[in-house]
């Protein structure tokens, strides 16, 4: 019996996330609401609440289903990239534009729960993801073997003005209608500026 209700509730929570993702892509995470994401997914709206506690659990948890797929392209990548520091990460966030400018709807919600003020503990976690972080700073480690990268450089802090500056450019896809290719060249722009500050050969 437990067997039984433990594969409803996965059940449940599949059809939730499949009616939110598509809500979020088609009409925005704000206008989606509880009872919107209920009926698209032919379930209660009680059914929603006993499965997530609010609408930003649900985007968490949607991203995070993305986020095993976008680092399914960013393994695939990374082993096989070459050539200077900033090349490197020029590439890997090029990667990143690919993948979130096929639903940037979704993202740019995801960027902007980051800055809703909880009761409790954050659900949204933008710049704090390991994984993500952690290719970043191999990049950077390696780039401080090769001579590339000051030893004494702030990596931490590199890396959250490089995300930075990253999530704000999706601005200029909702404002601008800029595509992953335009963005991928101002990010290109953005980095070599921004590594101006830890290159071990700066002017």
């Amino acid at each position: 019996m437990a067997g039984l209700r433990e594969a409803q509730k996965l059940a449940t929570r599949g059809k939730v996330l499949a009616a939110a993702r598509e809500l979020f892509v088609e009409i925005g995470y704000d206008t989606a609401t509880i009872r919107m994401i209920a009926e698209r997914a032919g379930v209660a709206t009680g059914s929603v609440f006993t499965t997530f506690p609010s609408k930003v659990s649900i985007l968490r948890a949607v991203m995070d289903e993305r986020l095993e797929k976008l680092f399914q392209e960013l393994d695939a990548v990374a082993p096989h990239l070459r050539g200077p520091t900033v090349d490197r990460l020029c590439s890997i966030l090029a990667v990143h534009y690919d993948f979130e400018m096929r639903r940037p709807r979704l993202f740019t919600a995801f960027l902007a729960a980051n800055f809703e003020w909880p009761d409790g503990e954050p659900v949204i976690t933008f710049g704090r993801q390991p994984r993500l972080n952690g290719i970043l700073r191999d990049i950077l480690d390696t780039g401080i073997a090769n001579g590339d990268v000051r030893a004494d450089a702030d990596l931490d802090l590199f890396i959250d003005v490089l995300l930075a500056a990253y999530g704000f450019n999706y601005r200029l896809a909702a404002q601008d209608g800029l595509d992953s290719t335009e963005l991928s060249a101002l990010m290109d722009r953005q980095i070599a500026l921004i590594f101006n500050g830890i290159s071990a050969r700066r002017a």
